[in-house]
């Protein structure tokens, strides 16, 4: 996202009108409302929040539109006389409020299911879904950490039977490929910041949202039960530690950062993490590559690293 050029232009607006016969193509438009996010006004057209993205999505729409013989124009626009900012905002939240709830729903089902029980690709639909709300979660919805931490606690491995494995040597973990989920946030920089620093100094880093896509790495706060991700309590920055171990005093403080940030449970009353998450946000609403986001982050961890004493 352009930010002088959002701030100057917060939203996106669409306007069309289709044939009255064209059934099967409003249809259509419907779902690629509802898919891109667009919030639909009471008078009439659809809003986004001003970003490349969202108006390559709006242009598209538009383009489509025009084919099925209907009208349609986007619009750049500063404000609506009836509908001050944060109202639409709260607007935006309450619509994926709805969405994650729905999530909730069904994940909390799904867990009170025996794991042998559980039907076969529900989980992997839920996540693929959850992936899909991210994109167009434009506020940072409240419920969403709540539901992606719920997701990787379904995600954990049964150990009730044949208890934990032991802890993996860390020559296991030299000059390795690591995956984790795109637009990477507080807990999956400073895990990377970690695996870098202190378990694999040439780690490369990729990203997916299916681990089998690169069988040769190894995943890291993703929705699977291989790999290191949420374990019990802990967040992923947590695991690392205590699978490695890494017993560094200056980690240990930044573990409980990074714990409260990502959890958002005040376990260990430390708040700085909060400033450092925002950070992020803003960064990824930016539009910036997943690349450059872990690299910011990183660097961002870097900073408070040595800033400890």
């Amino acid at each position: 996202m352009n930010v002088t050029a959002a701030e100057e232009v917060p939203w996106l607006l669409l306007v069309f009108s289709l044939p009255a016969k064209s059934a099967s193509q409003r249809v259509q438009v419907w779902r690629r409302l509802q898919r891109y996010g667009m919030l639909g006004l009471r008078s009439s057209g659809y809003v986004l929040p001003n970003s490349a993205t969202n108006q390559e999505h709006m242009e598209w729409l538009a383009t489509a539109i025009r084919t099925y013989k209907g009208q349609a124009s986007v619009a750049q626009v500063q404000g609506f006389d009836d509908l001050p900012a944060d109202e639409l905002k709260r607007l935006f939240v309450d619509a994926r409020s709805r969405d994650y709830q729905k999530l909730l729903h069904a994940t909390k089902q799904l867990l009170a299911l025996p794991a042998s029980r559980r039907p076969a690709g529900r989980l992997n639909r839920i996540r693929q879904r959850f992936l899909e709300l991210q994109d167009i979660d434009f506020f940072g919805n409240p419920l969403r950490s709540k539901l992606e931490t719920l997701l990787l606690r379904a995600g954990e491995p049964d150990t009730s039977r044949s208890g934990r494995k032991g802890r993996k040597k860390s020559g296991e973990f030299v000059q390795r490929l690591w995956i984790t989920r795109p637009r990477p946030g507080i807990d999956r920089v400073s895990s990377a910041w970690l695996i870098r620093r202190f378990i694999d100094p040439k780690a490369r880093f990729v990203f997916g949202a299916d681990p089998s896509a690169y069988p040769d790495a190894i995943p890291f706060d993703m929705f699977c039960p291989q790999g290191f991700g949420h374990r019990g309590e802990d967040c992923t920055f947590e695991t690392l530690c205590k699978e490695f171990p890494i017993r560094d005093g200056k980690v240990k403080r930044i573990a409980q950062i990074i714990h409260d940030a990502d959890l958002a449970d005040a376990k260990f009353g430390r708040s700085e993490g909060l400033g450092l998450d925002r950070v992020l946000r803003g960064w990824a609403k930016q539009d910036l590559p997943d690349e450059e986001l872990l690299q910011r982050g990183m660097h961002l961890i870097e900073g408070l690293y040595e800033s400890l004493t």
